[in-house]
């Protein structure tokens, strides 16, 4: 049945993002609760929660996978339809949250109200200000001690840049938090505990709150006025003629231009505040025909197209997750952007260039699947059959193909290496590995050329602790595992002119390349890998072997000269050379390219770079002092301290991942358990001459290149 525009218009594709313990899985669990999808309520610390299906999930308490579900909610009259993910909050599983928000419409930003915008918060919210998704924020966790909603809001508009539209405020807060004043319709909303928060009332604003709500709502209706001329001109002239619908449109219209974020609170734990979120959802985020078009590009031409939210466009969908469920197998996750798809239809895959038959369509409930007969324009399903799919592939129709823009997903910064227990298990190892790589793009696996050991690099400690975990419970392979290592990455600081010539004669046709190059760092301000420029005139390297040139040095970047770490960045002038009618070849040039590279890094003042982390610890005052001089000695740099609502004090600081290892016993051992830290990734910078001759001691590198 195809899917009509109105249809559409009651779509929402959203998801919760926030930091770890922010309390999306608890909110997400409400919202399935309420909206009749489960009968009973799950919870993450009793390891029930519906969207934390994975034994490790509800082991450890943490969101670790996306989960996605579909269920329905009943606003202003209408049947809303609501696909949801649950993203996990710890920076080590930042990958599935990236390519999460790249097939949402809207996102929910929850914040805990104590805490209120912390290192990961800021993570996510940049990540959906890259896929342009707008977005409204929910203040959680309102009945805990040191709850401070207004505190929360100035730290969204200050910490993250946003501009924070309250439409309620809370009727108190910590223990005495009774309910939430709604700033549109200015009532005053109570829940009743008895039905588990799923009935609530609407009654007069007490008298002491009064004037609090009547100030915020003023606020409101001024934010509401600058995105709306009409609605601005009665905001100057008479504000009490502004109705309900008005200020609704209103909002709508800021927070689909991402010009304001609406701001409700409540406590998901204690069932309060969850109804007027969803229903806050079905006003304010947008359909999927709220977005005008998706664009892509035409893989025969190169130009650029769109394809509009409509069933009647050709066929274009992203997959964005795979999986490996044990009684369907490999299942890819995608959303539909334009068209419809049927079960046991073909699709084309620009990447792969090959037709592929979906056997069988889901639309998903956490880790189960309901068996649809088709996944219409504008929604998220899951598909079975795929026998070649990675994550960020265009599934399209094969007579109109197009190529969607895919996902960037961060460098891996951390390696152990792995090996089976027993040498039986050598064959599960690798397919287990190989199962897991193609699901997690973060995660990559190798084969260290000089020990023959099997490594694998992932985001963090927590990261590979998991997937080692995985490994155990679903591929039933027991591992030995390594210390972790550093994944370093290596860098030039100097520019080279040199001259490269590849000759070899071995009877009959030679090879034979001759380049001129200045091979340095790149300009400020260049994105990219390789900024190759072709300065050779005259025809003195003929056009057919440029790109040739191009590809040896880009394939030569993934081994630097110090210990075969890659280089992450290098700008390469190609100035002039020569070339013989017979001998010289593409291979010839490439592989001259790769010569170039490593003679002219060897005198380009070659460095290592290590991956520098952002660490922030809250302590109570009295460690204070040995929190700082413990980050002192790992080489940290404090660059600031400021005291939480609690009276903790936080400690910002940008420390090496090198000596991060096993922190968080130390950090216990240190305040006798009592501070807690979250480390994100920062940036590569470069290591001291000093440490950089001890790593290339221990991992047998050209120390001598080290000046």
């Amino acid at each position: 049945m195809a899917k009509s525009i109105e249809d559409l218009k009651l779509t929402r594709n959203i998801g919760i993002m926030a930091h770890i313990d922010a309390g999306k899985t608890t909110t997400s669990e409400r919202i399935l609760f309420y909206t009749g999808l489960t009968y009973k309520i799950g919870e993450t610390h009793d390891g029930t929660a519906t969207m934390d299906w994975m034994d490790q999930e509800q082991e450890r308490g943490i969101t670790i996978t996306s989960a996605a579900t579909t269920t329905s909610w009943k606003c202003d009259d209408k049947m809303f339809k609501i696909n949801l993910i649950d993203t996990p909050g710890h920076v080590d599983f930042t990958v599935e949250v990236e390519r999460s928000l790249r097939v949402l419409d809207g996102a929910i930003a929850a914040y805990d109200a104590v805490s209120g915008v912390e290192p990961q918060s800021e993570t996510v919210w940049r990540q959906a200000d890259k896929y342009d998704v707008p977005r409204m924020c929910y203040v959680n966790k309102m009945d805990r001690s040191g709850a401070d909603f207004f505190e929360v809001v100035r730290q969204i508009k200050e910490m993250l840049n946003g501009n924070p539209c309250p439409i309620q405020i809370p009727i108190g807060a910590e223990e005495n938090f009774k309910g939430i004043i709604d700033l549109i319709k200015m009532k005053a909303m109570y829940w009743h505990d008895e039905t588990m928060g799923a009935d609530y009332e609407l009654d007069q604003i007490p008298s002491e709150f009064l004037e609090e709500a009547q100030m915020w709502r003023e606020k409101m209706l001024e934010k509401a006025a600058e995105c709306d001329e009409a609605l601005m001109e009665k905001f100057f002239d008479d504000p009490s003629t502004i109705t309900e619908e008005e200020i609704v449109a209103a909002i709508r219209k800021g927070t689909l231009s991402m010009d304001i974020n609406p701001m409700l609170c409540g406590s998901s734990f204690k069932n309060k505040g969850v109804q007027p979120l969803l229903d806050a959802v079905c006003k304010f985020l947008p359909s999927p025909i709220d977005t005008p078009s998706i664009e892509g590009t035409d893989p025969r031409n190169g130009n650029t197209i769109a394809r509009h939210p409509s069933p009647d466009e050709p066929m274009a969908a992203l997959a964005f997750k795979i999986a490996t469920d044990p009684y369907v197998g490999r299942l890819c996750f995608f959303r539909v952007y334009s068209g419809e798809l049927a079960a046991g239809s073909y699709v084309y895959n620009t990447r792969s260039e090959k037709k592929e038959r979906i056997s069988r369509l889901f639309q998903m409930h956490s880790n189960k699947q309901n068996p649809k007969e088709m996944i219409g324009c504008g929604d998220i399903g899951a598909g079975v059959g795929f026998k070649d799919i990675r994550t960020g592939d265009t599934l399209c129709d094969e007579n109109h193909p197009i190529v969607l823009e895919s996902m960037d997903f961060p460098e891996p910064v951390i390696g152990i290496a792995v090996e089976p227990i027993t040498q039986k298990d050598v064959d599960k190892l690798a397919n287990g590995l190989a199962k897991l790589s193609e699901e997690d793009p973060t995660f990559r696996v190798h084969t260290d050329e000089d020990s023959g050991q099997t490594i694998i690099e992932g985001m963090g400690e927590l990261h590979l602790d998991v997937l080692i975990e995985r490994l155990k419970r679903e591929f039933k392979v027991e591992c030995n595992k390594g210390r972790p290592q550093v994944s370093y990455k290596e860098a030039i600081t100097q520019t080279v002119d040199l001259r490269e010539v590849y000759k070899k004669q071995t009877g009959g046709r030679g090879k034979f390349a001759d380049i001129i190059v200045k091979v340095g760092p790149t300009d400020a301000g260049f994105e990219g890998e390789l900024q190759f420029i072709d300065e050779v005139k005259g025809g003195n390297i003929p056009k057919e072997f440029i790109p040739s040139i191009q590809k040896g040095f880009l394939a030569a970047m993934k081994n630097g000269v110090l210990a075969g770490y890659a280089l992450d960045k290098l700008k390469v002038v190609l100035v002039d050379g020569s070339y013989h009618n017979v001998d010289s070849d593409q291979l010839s040039f490439e592989l001259c390219a790769k010569l170039a590279f490593r003679n002219a890094c060897e005198k380009a003042g070659p460095t290592l770079e290590e991956p520098i982390m952002k660490l922030e610890v809250v302590t109570p005052e009295e460690s204070m002092g040995d929190v700082i001089s413990d980050l002192n000695k790992r080489r940290g740099q404090v660059e600031g301290m400021e005291s939480s609502r609690s009276g903790a004090r936080i400690v910002k600081a940008k420390v090496p991942l090198a000596e991060m290892f096993g922190y968080v016993t130390s950090l216990r051992t240190i305040t006798s358990g009592r501070a807690t830290s979250a480390m994100t990734f920062s940036h590569y910078e470069e290591v001291s001459p000093s440490i950089a001759r001890q790593v290339l001691t221990e991992v047998k590198g050209r120390v001598d290149l080290i000046k």
